[in-house]
């Protein structure tokens, strides 16, 4: 997070703060410090539309404390403020929220209200609990809360009812819960909580024939009714459960035939837990859940999936096995690490489409384009080495300082970028830029483009396939990649690679350690081997490609996205064009 002071002007309370809604905040406790001392402990905030304004996602007391004071005194001071990324709603939610709750514990249903905002945003309970040092069964407990009817959860916002009548009403169908409100609000009549409410839901044989889903005209079993006939009542227990799984198995088959492909009972007495799910319809593989109360009662619930499985849709893994991925994070890091090195050190050659580059980040933006330098976080200490040591980040080093010294830098200057030592900022530096002929301007304009591009992205893909980058010119594998690959299979093609398909199947049971000795004799032409000039793996090309059929390879999945743009003649861009 990047650390500022803000005015308390361009700042309002977010959406996503857990307090933003229900009574004014209580300033009793801090208003004293704030008068006295200021506002110490830094707000978080994200960007909220302009580019100084911001919202409050944790701090609302702080905020309210400050704009308090400035009323007293006339004066604002500007507040400490540590920006977060915007567009993340779910690691927004979880800053108010834990926050808050280390503070002061919110009641339950605010606490059901924050949680189901994030489930929406893709966190699972086992997140949630993680994240605030709570049990699983804590947060399910309380995502349940999602089963009652609105009423309920405000009489237990407001205390009028206890959390155990609550945890029992969490169970009952929403008509069990409306007959519960009846007789809460009939001052004559013994409405059940606690335990009671247990025994009401749950307890004795009295299965009323409103619950039957089979006809009882061709019921054989007795049935009871009340004096008046209104209501009526299965005699046997055991009779009405024979005909009902009869019924309910008959429902299940009916929709099988009607194409839903599954359909699962859940167990007497399991609640659906819409929260767990989400909607898919029949041709997306959405699925009916059948579930039956205790009291028998039947409720369908048509087209959806679990979270888990929808997630896993989106991925594209319809198998529902577990994808080991190819390659480890260090060596997606190292690969992105050195193709942006790659790229950026080849586009600061080509200032033409560098402008046209910086005209679409100003019209789209992008996550760098503030203007901030790509800070190249390496994994590893070796990582950062390697990266540091190539031809590509050498050949960079070397145009950034023809730059800076073009423009009167300091020539041991990081960045360009941001880095202007004169007094009067911006005005000073648009005048000297207009002392410097074109050729100058456009080198600095690629050079600040180079180093405010993106790793990791689809865009260095494009680019350097728009670019026709040849990586064999710029990087040769060198041991940090080599210990990075753990992989059995990985390492054995890469043993193919470079000796072979013969090497790799008489070495297939060796050591790692034996078949990065074979790469490295190979890439070296030591011990008897062949050296094997330009060798550059499949995932460092341009564009790049996968050793098995396990994926989980960034760049690949990232090659995917721009293939489209690179599939015709018509439909790549011409480097004359650009």
């Amino acid at each position: 997070m990047e650390l500022r002071h803000i005015d308390i002007a361009n700042l309002s309370v977010s959406s996503a703060n857990m307090r933003a809604k229900g009574k004014a905040p209580d300033l009793a406790s801090i208003l004293p410090s704030v008068r006295t001392r200021g506002v110490l402990v830094p707000l978080i905030v994200r960007p909220n539309g302009g580019e100084e304004i911001f919202e409050i996602v944790a701090g609302k007391r702080r905020y309210h404390a400050a704009l308090a004071v400035a009323e007293e005194s006339g004066e604002a001071e500007p507040l400490p403020c540590a920006i977060m990324a915007a567009g993340d709603d779910a690691a927004a939610l979880e800053a108010s929220l834990i926050e808050n709750v280390a503070r002061l514990d919110p009641d339950e249903v605010t606490r059901w209200e924050s949680f189901t905002r994030l489930v929406k945003e893709g966190r699972r309970p086992e997140e949630i609990a993680l994240t605030f040092g709570l049990t699983e069964l804590q947060v399910k407990r309380t995502l349940a809360l999602g089963n009652l009817l609105p009423r309920i959860r405000t009489l237990y916002r407001r205390g009028e009812i206890d959390a155990a009548t609550v945890r029992h009403l969490t169970l009952a169908s929403k008509a069990q819960q409306r007959e519960w409100l009846t007789l809460l609000d009939d001052e004559n009549a013994h409405c059940p909580t606690g335990a009671q409410l247990k025994a009401w839901l749950f307890g004795g044989a009295s299965i009323p024939t409103s619950a039957a889903l089979f006809d009882l005209a061709s019921y054989e079993g007795e049935v009871v009714s009340d004096l008046f006939g209104e209501d009526s009542y299965f005699a046997s227990a055991e009779a009405f459960w024979t005909a009902q799984t009869i019924a309910v198995d008959a429902r299940a088959e009916a929709y099988r035939e009607a194409g839903w492909g599954e359909v699962v009972i859940l167990p007497p007495g399991q609640y659906f837990q819409t929260w767990e799910h989400e909607r898919r319809t029949k041709r997306k593989g959405g699925k009916v859940y059948i579930a039956v109360s205790h009291r028998g009662d039947v409720a369908f619930h048509e087209g959806y999936v679990s979270l888990k499985e929808a997630r896993r849709q989106e991925r594209g893994d319809s198998t529902g096995k577990p994808q080991r991925p190819e390659i480890t994070a260090p060596i997606q890091n190292y690969i992105d690490l050195h193709r942006h090195a790659a790229v950026r050190a080849r586009l600061a050659d080509e200032p033409s489409v560098a402008l046209r580059l910086a005209l679409a980040h100003a019209i789209l933006g992008s996550g760098l384009w503030t203007v901030r330098v790509e800070p190249q976080r390496a994994m590893n200490d070796a990582i950062a080495e390697s990266v540091e040591t190539s031809p590509s980040e050498t050949a960079f080093d070397a145009k950034r300082r023809r730059v800076l010294d073009t423009l009167g830098f300091d020539a041991e200057t990081r960045t360009v970028s941001g880095s202007y030592p004169g007094e009067h900022g911006l005005s000073g530096l648009f005048m000297h830029l207009l002392t410097l002929p074109d050729e100058a301007v456009l080198a600095a304009l690629a050079l600040v483009m180079a180093e405010t591009l993106e790793a990791g992205t689809a865009l260095i893909e494009m680019l350097g396939r728009h670019l026709k980058l040849d990586m064999a010119e710029t990087h040769a594998v060198d041991d940090v990649l080599l210990d990075l690959v753990k992989d059995r299979e990985v390492l054995d093609r890469l043993v193919a690679d470079v000796a072979g398909e013969q090497a790799a199947a008489a070495n297939a049971r060796a050591t790692g350690k034996v078949k990065r000795k074979i790469v490295r004799d190979c890439l070296t032409g030591q011990n008897g081997r062949e050296k094997v000039e330009r060798y550059v793996p499949r995932w460092m090309a341009f564009p790049p490609s996968a050793y098995t059929e396990r994926g989980g390879v960034g760049t690949v999945a990232r090659a995917d996205e721009v293939a489209a743009l690179f599939a015709s003649p018509e439909t790549e861009p011409t480097r004359e064009a650009a």
